[in-house]
């Protein structure tokens, strides 16, 4: 023992001598974050991005995200009806803020072509089925509706 070490001192300087901090996860790497640039929101901003919060978005960027999953959206839907329901909602939304204006950042959201995401609604459903012919027991429907998106819609309701 050396003249005066702490027990902390003494565990942290036989783990060091036992090996336990070698080859860690990140080892040798720079950290993350350091760009340079001080931004004193950065832990509310890794953490909305690290917990997936998107329910906390100022409404354009949440029609903004809305627009980006889209395809992912309508993927699991069944019938090209409801695809273009969907669709014609979110075209609505944009319309409404583009007429009465959205809180947050100011950008541009252009409508969604209704034919085009059923033209890549049906590509992705003949990929699918040519991966995986096999029909589900009893023919019913292994994915529901897409939590996501009805909680998003049910938020701008509520508005």
């Amino acid at each position: 023992m050396r003249p005066y070490e702490s027990d902390v001192d003494r565990q942290i300087r036989e783990a060091q001598e036992a090996g336990a901090f070698d080859n860690l996860k990140g080892s040798g790497k720079p950290l993350p974050g350091l760009t340079g640039r001080h931004d004193p929101n950065w832990w509310v901003n890794q953490w909305v991005q690290r917990e997936d919060l998107s329910g906390v978005l100022p409404p354009s960027l949440a029609l903004r995200r809305a627009i980006e999953e889209l395809p992912e959206t309508v993927a699991g839907e069944r019938d090209e009806q409801r695809v273009r329901e969907i669709v014609a909602d979110l075209n609505s939304q944009i319309r409404h803020g583009r007429v009465h204006g959205l809180d947050g950042p100011p950008i541009f959201l252009q409508t969604q072509d209704v034919e085009r995401v059923v033209r890549e609604w049906r590509e992705g459903r003949a990929r699918a089925q040519a991966t995986d012919p096999a029909p589900t027991e009893g023919g019913a429907d292994p994915v529901g509706p897409s939590g996501r998106w009805a909680r998003f819609r049910a938020w701008l309701t509520r508005r």
